[in-house]
């Protein structure tokens, strides 16, 4: 069917609501019409996302029924005992958000699926947690993370609290693309499903059973005790569903000096004070700052719409810097390792996950303090197949997972980033530090100290459009077609190529296999103690290029990341 064929479709199909017609009817770009209906939007392990509106690739209420009839197909294919175990379902506080997931409970229970639907919105990491909790087979969220306000999306987790597996992705595809949109959808209706008992609503219940769980993470409140009357923290959720729960969990770890930002404390899926709630990005802490520079605080935290990210700024001579996402992550399993160890809580098969592209400071770490690391393909989908993996041999104990895209999981009673624990774990190593008058920036220079300086910066080539994928495609087989000899005058010594997993030493000639394999993604180590990664994002239009130096002071480690910069400039 040819995009104009399904633009007519949608038109006729009574499916529609009008106000959905009129929105398609208004449409005079030919473009426009192509980009909303030349394919669906792509299902996979990270399940949907893309801009709202009508239309086949676009999020709206029918692409959500539609996913959640292939979704359903998958469980009813799995038997009886599937269907009554159910699905957890969950939001944050984007538009239609609400209303999308109370679409995918009304397909679910179509299909005799027991749904269990949050009463309102709730952090990522707390579904996580529910499933495993309910012992759900599966779990829904609607949700774009961190991306801009004209999206939303649609997230799904397997009965470990991971994201879904990958055969079963492909599974749920396969559903959908042998379902029409429209006639092949079973709808229950919502008050009748209900009554039924096919949907149970879910409360507070959960978010205490969450909480429990939350704060026994803590390792040294007494640290927290000691520094509660003097210590000042800033918190921002950017309008979403950090909003209660956060503040909460600090209030019971003992935080006395708390000040939400009053602007960002309010939920709206237009993210009126910012331009993007990405906690990545430090414009978006300006409301934040004022507030801390108003309080005297020494430290900000902000989590993304639904929670599941974690942004850090702290005092440095009476301004506010940024904590990039491997900071924040080489402090927290320096802080998480030590303090172990000083209560006599750290196992003896203690271990640490880390992403491929996420700072080899950690590695440094690990190795000076006996604690065993390894590495896994971005994504804590991956993480969390390890974290499984050592729970069923018994060999590991994992007490902490990050990646550089500011996700952090402390400990393993979610299988996802969890800002919530990362907030409550970022503010116990704040008090522990302030007691010796120190802030978090002083402590990450006493950790480039103890350690070593290691330098990283991430760097984004923006391929939007029609076109896009085609481009990262082409970007990608010309990096491997014709790999460079330098990168920012640095001689490339070897090449990690993780599609097929293979390892080339560029000196001897000689090809070896790596641990993984089958992610789109090139790795190249660079003389002096630097490396250039580069892998097509898989939740947006854009190609990633990762930059990470060790140098002998902060100096040296810039010059290699700002050398190695400018050879990006030849990729775009």
């Amino acid at each position: 069917m040819t995009y104009r064929e399904e633009y007519e479709k949608w038109l006729s199909s009574p499916a529609l609501a009008e106000n959905e017609r009129d929105e398609l009817r208004s449409i005079n770009d030919e473009k426009e019409i192509e980009d909303r209906f030349f394919a669906p939007l792509s299902f996979g392990t990270a399940g949907l996302r893309g801009i709202m509106a009508a239309g086949l690739n676009r999020m709206n209420r029918h692409v959500v029924r539609h996913a959640t009839q292939g979704f359903s197909r998958l469980i009813c294919e799995m038997g009886r005992d599937a269907m009554e175990r159910g699905v957890a379902v969950c939001y944050d506080s984007r538009n239609h958000s609400a209303e999308f997931s109370r679409e995918a409970a009304r397909v679910l229970a179509g299909n005799g699926i027991r749904v269990f639907l949050f009463d309102a919105l709730r952090p990522t990491p707390e579904l996580s947690f529910a499933i495993r909790e309910l012992r759900a087979v599966a779990g829904i969220n609607i949700t774009a993370s961190h991306n801009t306000r004209e999206y939303n999306g649609y997230k799904v987790y397997w009965e470990d609290g991971a994201q879904l597996p990958p055969e079963h992705a492909a599974s749920v595809a396969k559903a959908m693309s042998e379902t029409d949109i429209f006639d092949g959808i079973r709808l229950a209706d919502y008050e009748n499903a209900l009554s039924e008992g096919l949907i149970t609503i879910i409360g507070s219940e959960m978010d205490e059973k969450y909480l429990e769980k939350v704060l026994e993470q803590a390792i040294n409140r007494e640290a927290v005790g000691a520094a509660a009357k003097d210590l000042r923290i800033v918190y921002t959720p950017f309008h979403g569903a950090g909003y209660k729960l956060v503040p909460e969990a600090l209030r019971r770890l003992g935080i006395k000096n708390l000040y939400p930002v009053p602007e960002q404390m309010v939920l709206d899926g237009n993210f009126p004070t910012v331009k993007s709630p990405n906690p990545e990005y430090a414009e978006g802490f300006r409301l934040a700052v004022e507030l801390a520079k108003k309080e005297d605080a020494s430290l900000i935290i902000g989590t993304d719409p639904d929670s599941d990210r974690l942004g850090v700024m702290v005092r440095k001579d009476g301004e506010y810097v940024t904590l990039s996402g491997n900071q924040v992550g080489v402090l927290l399993m320096d802080y998480i390792i030590s303090a172990k160890k000083r209560a006599g809580t750290l196992p003896e098969n203690a271990a640490v996950l880390k992403s491929i592209v996420s700072t080899k400071m950690a590695d440094r770490i690990a190795k000076k303090n006996g604690v065993y690391i390894e590495d896994t393909f971005t994504g804590f989908k991956f993480m969390a197949e390890k974290v499984r993996e050592f729970e069923e041999g018994g060999e590991k104990k994992v007490i902490y997972s990050f990646e550089e895209s500011y996700g952090y999981m402390i400990g393993d009673f979610v299988r996802d980033k969890d800002a919530v624990t990362a907030s409550l774990m970022t503010a116990e190593m704040a008090a522990f530090y302030h007691q010796s008058g120190m802030t978090l920036y002083d402590a990450l220079q006493s950790l480039f100290k103890k350690y070593g300086y290691f330098f990283e910066k991430t760097v984004y080539i923006n391929l939007p459009g029609l076109d896009g994928l085609a481009k990262m495609a082409e970007l990608m087989k010309g990096l491997r077609a014709n790999p460079p000899k330098e990168i920012g005058g640095y001689a490339v010594t070897g090449i990690t190529d993780y599609r097929p997993g293979t390892v080339l030493d560029v000196k001897s000639g000689r090809l070896s296999k790596t641990k993984l394999s089958g992610s789109d993604t090139v790795y190249f180590e660079l003389e002096g103690n630097a490396c250039f990664i580069v892998r097509p994002s898989g939740t947006e239009p854009k190609v990633k290029v990762y930059i990470m130096a060790e140098g002998k002071d902060a100096e040296d480690c810039g010059l290699k990341i700002k050398n190695c910069e400018e050879y990006v400039k030849s990729l775009q």
